[in-house]
């Protein structure tokens, strides 16, 4: 069994051989897009007649452009879908119109962790142009405080044991198996308040952190952010950015969103033109996941 006709409507970041795979599902040769559309009018007119469309996270699919096109019964996300709020393809009207949504999970895990650790590392020991404290420091006997203790915490808590740190997590939900593993819970104000570093993996926008968080933040900390958008709200972060000079924020090219031109006026804001978890593997592993999600699509049918 095949789609009718599969498009891709935006720079998914999927790659050979699973592109080759993925047109072999189609009756109609399949239509790839390497850019990214700018309106709805353009997203409707790429989707056309396709019954099933690929699509990355940087592009929308509202209720409107759904209900605009009756051909689609399937969307493929090329990206993590954590929850139905957080996506940038309308669930709840898909589901009423008939549409299947799937998306993919951790694909890009491994590439965030190296970067966050290696960004880490270079701030500790001053090996570019910001050093956190007077001299080089190590990693080991640091506080890290994890908020959002999913498959990427959980991966950065082990990096974290691993390097000899004492490591914290908050999360809406306790882990007691893990706590026995030596990772510590602690109530948001507190890992705020004792932590030397903080980092967060919540789904997309989730705005976190308030004022009363940053008022208590640790003098001389570091917070590092490689989420999809912000995960706290912009002006007491950066009321912390400026009446804390001795601490830093680490940012990859998901992390800062749209704000790149308004922190980039910070020194002690560290922002990077990377998305950390968009590797050569990363793709691969992405590409396969997407690839699988299609074929049971259509078995299950």
């Amino acid at each position: 069994m095949t789609f009718k006709k599969i498009t891709i409507i935006d720079n998914c970041g999927l790659v050979s051989p699973e592109v080759e795979k993925i047109a072999l599902l189609s009756e109609a040769a399949i239509t790839i897009h390497n850019d990214f559309p700018e309106t709805d009018n353009e997203i409707i007119a790429r989707i056309g007649d396709s019954d099933c469309v690929l699509v990355s996270w940087h592009t929308k699919i509202s209720s409107e452009i759904l209900r605009s096109c009756p051909s689609l019964r399937f969307v493929g996300m090329c990206c993590s879908l954590y929850d139905e709020k957080s996506a940038n393809v309308d669930i709840v009207e898909a589901r009423k119109l008939g549409i299947e949504v799937k998306g993919v999970r951790d694909y890009g895990d491994e590439g965030t962790v190296e970067f966050m650790f290696a960004q880490l590392i270079c701030l500790i020991k001053g090996l570019g142009k910001n050093q956190w404290r007077t001299e080089p420091t190590e990693l080991g006997g640091k506080s890290i405080g994890i908020i959002g203790l999913g498959t990427l915490g959980l991966m950065v808590a082990k990096t974290a044991i691993h390097f000899g740190m004492k490591v914290f997590y908050f999360s809406r939900t306790r882990k007691h198996e893990l706590e026995e593993t030596g990772i510590t819970f602690l109530q948001l104000t507190q890992l705020m308040e004792r932590c030397d570093i903080i980092t967060t993996h919540l789904p997309k926008n989730t705005h976190i952190l308030t004022d009363r968080e940053f008022k208590i933040k640790k003098i001389n900390s570091i917070m590092i952010n490689t989420s999809l958008g912000l995960t706290f709200e912009k002006d007491p972060f950066l009321d912390w950015m400026t009446r804390d000079k001795t601490s830093f924020a680490i940012f990859d090219a998901c992390g800062y969103g749209d704000c790149a031109e308004e922190f980039a006026d910070f020194g002690n804001i560290i922002l990077s033109n990377q998305f950390s978890g968009f590797t050569t593997e990363a793709k691969k592993r992405l590409s396969q996941k997407v690839l699988l999600n299609l074929t049971m699509y259509l078995e299950n049918r």
